[in-house]
């Protein structure tokens, strides 16, 4: 062997790990490329969307709680004195049941659609009140989503949901680049902002 010639075992410890520290960056990109998210071309087949409203009903609901605890429309049914000490509350203190007007989650209404129908709420016919205000609807929680359908060559399908305004951006028929990995979970943050 020529003398002149680099040997490992002959270096520094300290420049033998700066050289594999060195290697290991070189291989960094491929495995990233072998191991790491592909990103698959697909297009955009279809944009739909959803609205939903919960309504409420003003219902008697019954219940019990510390006496000093109540709501304000509450109507007392029955009192219990507790003979001893009870987590923070002192013996002597008073436990009520109770019933009391609470509004309550009874039914939900939903639009669907495809663009390019423009997403509209629902509006859904509400009950009034009783004379004694029980009875009565209103509109509670609203939910929306806009979903991307997305398609690729080989047959495989996603469905991504994006907020309202990036979701209008996005024409139907587009083709885009989706992070896609080995078990074919779309990443539908890598889509392009439009």
């Amino acid at each position: 062997m020529d003398s002149h010639r680099l040997r490992l075992t002959k270096l520094p410890r300290r420049w033998r790990w700066a050289l594999l520290g060195l290697a290991a960056l070189a291989l960094m990109p491929l495995a990233w490329r072998l191991f790491g998210p592909r990103g698959v071309v697909v297009e955009v087949v279809g944009k739909t969307w959803q609205l939903e409203i919960e309504v409420e009903k003003r219902v008697m609901e019954s219940g019990s709680a510390w006496c000093d605890e109540l709501p304000p429309d509450a109507q007392v049914l029955g009192r219990r004195v507790m003979d001893k000490a009870v987590g923070e509350r002192p013996a002597g203190a008073e436990h009520c049941r109770y019933t009391s007007p609470q509004w309550r989650r009874r039914w939900g209404i939903r639009n669907e659609g495809q663009a390019p129908t423009p997403p509209s709420w629902p509006a859904p016919k509400l009950a009034e009140a009783g004379p004694d205000g029980l009875g009565a609807e209103r509109l509670g929680q609203r939910q929306q989503r806009y979903l991307l359908q997305l398609h690729d060559s080989t047959g495989r399908d996603w469905t991504c949901e994006l907020p309202l305004a990036q979701w209008q951006r996005v024409p139907s028929g587009t083709s885009l680049r989706l992070q896609v990995d080995r078990w074919s979970v779309a990443n539908c943050a890598t889509l392009p902002a439009f």
